[in-house]
């Protein structure tokens, strides 16, 4: 007997309310409010106070680049919060290792709230200072990642792979401390900028593009089982969809950061080549 879209749309928002009203999930949206305005608070008041006494140099940026500057300041915070909140889970959280379909999923809802209030933050200062850091592949990011996490946080759905997909925070600091180096105008061939540069690579490479096959072979060993079906089509598409989105975006993003290793890298060499050539010559 054929189902109706339409009764199946409205049972899924009854139980969205149902759920709503539980005491945790009100705590969920609490935190995901409070790390709204945390993020907020420390993107426009702590990130410029502490930047001007740490570097010297902020105060010689620009307006457009002290946005970005305080932007990534904030999303390295960020990245080092809920990194090591998913290590935390990835190695002691047993239910959502053993059961990663439907595990308790209380952990990693804490974090992905966090991770939320961030997201949304993220965005509204993209969106507001869109001529200092309007980047569109940002934006798709950020709502694809979004988009998964509604099911998450709404339903309890795929706590392992949710979690999972944090892993890919730990390359944030790295890629920014690359940013900062350059906008103080550390020459790419100086011995922090090459050191921050292979260590980029390396980490962007771990928790991005080498753990692919562990995610996917995880996400194929519970595909077609019980707990799979009791998923809901838009949670299965949300995850599905959101998974391969952002990968694309992940090989494109380490296709570029390869590049640019390499070139520093060979210009590094050559420039010593030739300095010890002329110092033979001396």
């Amino acid at each position: 007997m054929p189902t109706d879209p339409a009764g199946t749309q409205t049972n899924d928002l009854l139980a969205w309310g149902r759920v709503a009203m539980d005491p945790f999930s009100q705590l969920i949206l609490l935190i995901s409010v409070v790390s709204f305005f945390f993020f907020q608070w420390l993107f426009h008041s702590v990130s410029p106070w502490a930047s001007s006494r740490i570097s010297p140099g902020f105060l010689k940026l620009t307006h457009k680049q002290k946005i970005e500057w305080n932007s990534r300041t904030v999303s390295t915070l960020h990245a080092l919060l809920v990194g090591l909140f998913c290590l935390y889970i990835l190695f002691f959280d047993e239910a959502v290792n053993q059961d990663p379909v439907w595990g308790d999923p209380t952990l990693v809802k804490i974090n992905v709230s966090i991770t939320t209030g961030y997201l949304i933050s993220d965005l509204l200062l993209i969106f507001y200072y869109w001529r200092a850091i309007g980047d569109k592949f940002f934006v798709i990011h950020h709502l694809a990642a979004l988009y998964a996490y509604y099911y998450v946080l709404g339903q309890g759905m795929l706590p392992y792979f949710a979690n999972f997909r944090l892993l890919a925070e730990f390359s944030t600091p790295c890629v920014n401390q690359r940013w900062f180096f350059e906008v103080l105008g550390y020459p790419k061939s100086s011995r922090p900028n090459m050191a921050n540069g292979v260590l980029m690579a390396a980490v962007f490479f771990l928790v991005r593009i080498a753990v692919m096959p562990v995610y996917y072979s995880r996400m194929c060993s519970v595909y077609g089982t019980e707990a799979f079906y009791r998923v809901s089509f838009g949670g299965r598409s949300a995850w599905i969809f959101s998974s391969i989105c952002l990968d694309i975006m992940n090989v494109m993003w380490m296709h570029k950061i390869f590049r640019g290793c390499y070139k520093v890298l060979q210009s590094s060499r050559k420039s010593k080549a030739e300095s010890q050539e002329n110092g033979k010559t001396d």
